[in-house]
């Protein structure tokens, strides 16, 4: 089913509110929600809402936070979201943060206990957007295996970056610390599709082309990915004073209970560095540069990070967003949610 997304956002922002959540904060989850599935990032959008609305009507989310926002240093602060839908607290924090790098030339700011915020390139895609340069980092619960064990101890913990470029340009990268997120277990689930043997483990620690049959997660390239997600739960975890590696609360386990998951965003404004203008010129030279590279047998061409996505987004914009069937004949129900996530584990069906 294909969806403008202004469509597809109210769809969302319907449900939603209907789940618990205020008009405006549901209206801020939609967005992200969609900057995703517009972006071809499925596992991020709208597969997610069911889950959220159960989170939310369960109590699991706080639907009246108090939000505190508190500078601790000339370009350092932290943003309490009181356990509320991480979607929003996320975009706020990153508005001030994007604030503070104006003035100081650089802005780090923890968000302290919030839910799960979704696509993390949203957040970072709006820095680039101010002319700024975005860094965004969170944790996760734990479901990755480390490096050399067979027990899951760190979450997928991803990392995002954008920088602007002239004009529309910008190079935007958003991973997870995995071979592969959670969430495109789930789209595979939810389009009952196999996965690359080289994202899981089963129950045996072998790796599996079942979605079904997955017990852990692989970190990307071996000891490296185990490293990268290790710095993101010291800084978005342990720096914030909040549960870390295998003490992350579970997104499935139990759905009453707030998950009070830390991030981190890092703001830095090339004015200066370099200066503004040299900076982005620098920035497009070099998306030109990737572009002009001979490419390899079986690519047509080099792509810079986020162009395929970009493309996919100006596409989607075009002609629809394409939505799963089953993911549609919910957002158009009655229903709030089927039961179908509390106390399944982190990974849930």
């Amino acid at each position: 089913m294909k969806l403008t997304r202004k469509e597809l956002t109210e769809l969302i922002k319907t449900k939603l509110n209907k789940a618990g959540l205020t008009e405006d904060h549901a209206e801020g989850v939609a967005d992200v929600l969609v900057h995703a599935d517009a972006r071809g990032v499925h596992s991020h959008g709208a597969m997610r809402v069911e889950y959220y609305a159960e989170r939310i009507a369960k109590g699991g989310i706080n639907t009246s936070p108090v939000f505190k926002f508190e500078k601790t240093g000339p370009a350092s602060a932290i943003y309490d979201g009181d356990n509320g839908v991480g979607h929003v607290v996320a975009d706020l924090a990153m508005d001030e943060a994007i604030k503070m790098a104006k003035e100081t030339g650089i802005a780090i700011v923890g968000v302290r206990r919030i839910s799960h915020s979704g696509a993390l390139s949203y957040f970072v895609e709006k820095a680039a957007n101010e002319n700024l340069i975005g860094i965004s980092l969170c944790q996760s619960d734990p479901m990755v295996v480390p490096y050399g064990g067979a027990e899951p101890y760190y979450g997928t913990n991803p990392i995002a970056f954008a920088a602007p470029g002239n004009g529309d340009d910008k190079i935007l990268f958003d991973m997870a610390t995995t071979v592969q997120a959670w969430g495109k277990i789930l789209h595979a689930r939810s389009k009952n599709e196999p996965i690359s043997d080289t994202w899981a483990v089963d129950g045996n620690g072998e790796p599996t082309t079942d979605p079904f049959a997955v017990n852990a997660l692989l970190p990307i390239a071996g000891p490296k990915g185990y490293g990268l997600m290790m710095m993101v739960d010291v800084l978005s975890g342990i720096l914030l004073g909040l549960p870390f590696g295998n003490k992350v609360s579970s997104m499935y386990e139990d759905l009453t209970e707030h998950r009070n998951l830390g991030q981190l965003h890092i703001v830095i404004n090339p004015e200066y560095f370099t200066g503004l203008t040299n900076f982005k010129q620098s920035i497009t030279n070099t998306m030109t540069d990737l572009n002009n590279i001979k490419p390899a047998p079986g690519f047509d061409q080099v792509s810079y990070p986020g162009q395929r996505s970009a493309a996919r987004e100006k596409e989607n914009e075009k002609n629809g967003i394409d939505i799963v069937d089953d993911v549609y004949n919910y957002l158009i129900s009655d229903v709030i949610h089927n039961d179908a996530y509390d106390n399944k584990g982190a990974f849930a069906k």
